[in-house]
């Protein structure tokens, strides 16, 4: 009887660690399609010209999309700028001050549930707030867009990281007289800064490929843009724009921008992780 039930468990070991290991490979492999895809037929269309022309009309040889790069650079760099301080600041004081209270609670409740949201709902949103209420498409929208998207991952990146530090080393620096905001800014945040700069990371590449937001807010143009007050062209309405087009010349352009944007994210994940793996061993 004893050794049935081994003789099963065993089995039922096996047959589980055979189908975890087929659905890793089976993930593997349609990892390594998607961006083996991708960059053979985006790389044909990234050149000189992609990164500093305007696009063209249809027909017409060269061009590029150099004002959506601009475009998409813009926008991510003021959402980070709008969420990360926002973000930081509301995970402090959920991790040191609203653990046992109604209002951290609800914080961080509707924290969890903007991780989850839709980001065509977040789009919609901003759209009412912002786009039909200025009675234009802008940059702005679309940043605040993004950094609505940005900002749940944040705060509770934040929270987690600083709940790992250890209490004893709070204590010990308030005991030497320093004052609670010195006690974070040189004591709990230095030793957390490795878990919030790789949450901060995650957030960006979370909105690096947002295209539904900025269909509603930010739209798209062909031209360069004067200010962030009008409507701002981006790679990925204009990738999902040139991909629907029955052209070949602008659903190459769009490969292109499929690969900028995939080896972009790629780009800054592999380089915070060497980052922070280099601090790790010093």
């Amino acid at each position: 009887m004893f050794q049935s039930r081994v003789a099963r468990r065993q089995w039922m070991n096996q047959m589980v660690l055979i189908l975890s290991t087929g659905a890793a490979i089976l993930g593997i492999i349609m990892l390594v399609w998607i961006l083996g895809d991708v960059t053979v037929r985006g790389f044909q269309a990234v050149n000189w010209n992609f990164f500093t022309e305007l696009p063209v009309p249809p027909g017409e040889l060269g061009g590029g999309l150099a004002n959506a790069i601009v475009g998409t650079l813009l926008m991510t760099v003021f959402a980070a700028l709008i969420a990360v301080p926002v973000g930081v600041m509301a995970g402090t004081y959920l991790s040191e001050f609203g653990q046992h209270n109604l209002f951290g609670n609800l914080v961080r409740s509707l924290s969890d549930i903007l991780v989850s949201a839709p980001s065509i709902v977040v789009g919609v949103f901003v759209y009412l707030v912002m786009v039909k209420t200025t009675g234009h498409f802008s940059g702005w929208a679309g940043a605040i867009s993004l950094a609505i998207l940005m900002l749940p991952v944040v705060i509770r990146t934040t929270e987690e990281m600083l709940r790992m530090v250890p209490s004893e080393m709070r204590e010990a620096a308030l005991a030497l007289g320093a004052p609670y905001w010195k006690v974070m800014v040189y004591v709990v945040f230095r030793a957390a800064k490795d878990g919030l700069i790789t949450g901060i990371m995650l957030a960006i590449a979370r909105v690096a490929g947002e295209t539904a937001p900025l269909l509603f807010t930010a739209m798209n143009s062909p031209y360069w843009m004067e200010s962030m007050n009008e409507p701002m062209a981006n790679l990925t309405v204009t990738l999902f724009n040139y991909a629907m087009s029955p052209y070949d010349d602008w659903q190459q352009l769009a490969w292109g921008a499929a690969f900028v944007i995939t080896a972009s994210v790629l780009l800054v994940t592999i380089t915070t992780r060497l980052i922070l793996t280099g601090r790790s061993k010093h």
